[in-house]
């Protein structure tokens, strides 16, 4: 068929018709605005979107960032977990840094669109934001917030039970992980001034397993008694125990108790509570300082022997002893392994001491100190890992006779590191070293 030029429509003619459509459609919502009520209007368009949600393939689940005034776990889980997938294509993210936090949290932001995959599953999040109308100032309870936060979390109808049962469970336990592992440790004081009676500042010692100068034995069979700890919540429910590890290091002053403790914090993502005893006033409050410690955290009793004679103070005004006005023996049990030591998952309790046969045996016992490290004076394998910190060498001529000395002069840890830090020469300080062996020996 052949059209000619005459019987085509001029471009003229086709924009004229078009805005004359636009214009009619323009009308016909006018007059469906004004003549149709609204709540016929709502129900018209709320009917059509249901269809079409009905005859669509996807679903979509809201997660909203409060539930009422409390804020929903599920978004905060997200928001991290997202955090962790941001690629760098995307073209803006949030970032912010929580008050004495190191780390730096990077999330997305509004309108931002990232895929996820899991069991070959592909799944769309968005986040969304909607303002929030405000209510009059003259309401105090007025919501602060100015914008309602969600994600959008999309994907194939058919997976709707795996997203609820799997998927939504697994972000919950990577953001928990995330968390974790950026977690900014702290260490806590007493403070009774606080609302829990515990105040902190960040933990940043530096010690590590590998840096500990400590029989490498003793050493992994610490390491493998926190992993079996941390791994078998359900177990310790099942034989109706708390969870929680009480450990005793004792030995020689020097020995590296307190990095040992700082060791385990580092390796674990704990924090630590520093609880001296000679602080606390009475038995109340050390069930009020338990109560205030989180989870996952290590409680730390230094010098147990020299808080624990547990001194019976009396009154000046009289000769009679009160109870609430001391710290006892049964309080310190109580507190170590009675009901309220339960108030709490994943908590260690490490005591330490130079005098073990100073402390009450009921002290000693399996649930209260389970583990019990014997912090030796310095051996030649604790010595190669000292230089090794602090020399940076593994081998040398001088080794055996510092080795023969060793085995002749008890030295402890600290202060053979105190020689191998006089000097960055490795030859001058290991003489040196040999020098401060020798002469303690000729002191007998």
């Amino acid at each position: 068929m052949v059209f000619s030029c005459e019987s085509m429509p001029s471009s003229t003619a086709v924009l004229s018709a078009a805005a004359s459509l636009t214009a009619s459609a323009v009308l016909f919502r006018t007059i469906v605005n004004d003549l149709v009520p609204s709540e016929v209007h709502d129900y018209f368009f709320t009917s059509l979107r249901k269809l079409t949600n009905r005859l669509s393939s996807q679903l979509t689940v809201v997660i909203e960032e409060f539930n009422g005034l409390t804020a929903n776990q599920m978004f905060e889980a997200a928001n991290v977990y997202l955090g962790s997938k941001i690629s760098p294509s995307m073209q803006r993210i949030k970032v912010n840094k929580v008050e004495k936090d190191e780390e730096l949290a990077v999330t997305i932001d509004k309108k931002e669109e990232i895929v996820d995959f899991f069991q070959g599953v592909k799944f769309k999040w968005i986040l969304q934001c909607t303002a929030i109308k405000q209510m009059a100032k003259a309401n105090r309870n007025a919501n602060p917030r100015s914008e309602l936060r969600y994600f959008e979390l999309s994907f194939h109808k058919k997976h709707r039970d795996m997203v609820l049962n799997a998927y939504l469970r697994y972000i919950l336990q990577k953001a928990k992980a995330i968390k974790e592992e950026r977690k900014a440790l702290k260490l806590h004081t007493v403070d009774y001034n606080g609302t829990d009676y515990w105040s902190s500042v960040l933990l940043n010692h530096p010690a590590t397993f590998d840096t500990m100068a400590m029989d490498s034995e003793m050493k992994q069979e610490l390491i493998e008694d926190l992993d079996r700890f941390i791994s078998r919540k359900e177990y310790y429910r099942s034989v109706g125990r708390a969870w929680k590890r009480g450990y005793l290091f004792y030995g020689p002053p020097g020995t590296g108790k307190s990095s040992l403790i700082a060791a385990m914090a580092n390796y674990l993502k704990f924090d630590v509570y520093d609880l001296d005893l000679r602080e606390v006033q009475c038995n109340s409050d050390l069930r009020r300082l338990l109560i205030g410690t989180t989870n996952r955290s290590i409680l730390v009793i230094e010098d147990i022997d020299c808080n624990v004679g547990l001194q019976h103070r009396e009154r000046e005004s009289d000769a009679q002893t009160v109870e609430d006005d001391k710290i006892t023996l049964s309080g310190l049990l109580n507190f170590i392994d009675g009901l309220w030591s339960s108030c709490g998952d994943e908590r260690i309790i490490v005591f330490t001491t130079n005098h073990k046969d100073r402390l009450d045996p009921a002290l000693l016992r399996p649930g209260r100190m389970d583990v019990h490290l014997y912090m030796s004076y310095c051996t030649f394998s604790s010595f190669k890992t000292l230089v090794s910190n602090y020399l940076k060498i593994e081998e040398h001529p001088l080794f055996g006779e510092i080795k023969e000395l060793l085995v002749k002069v008890q030295v402890t840890p600290a202060e053979v590191a105190g020689e191998l830090m006089k000097s960055d020469n490795a030859e001058i300080a290991l003489h040196g070293l040999i020098k401060y062996l020798q002469d303690k020996e000729n002191r007998g």
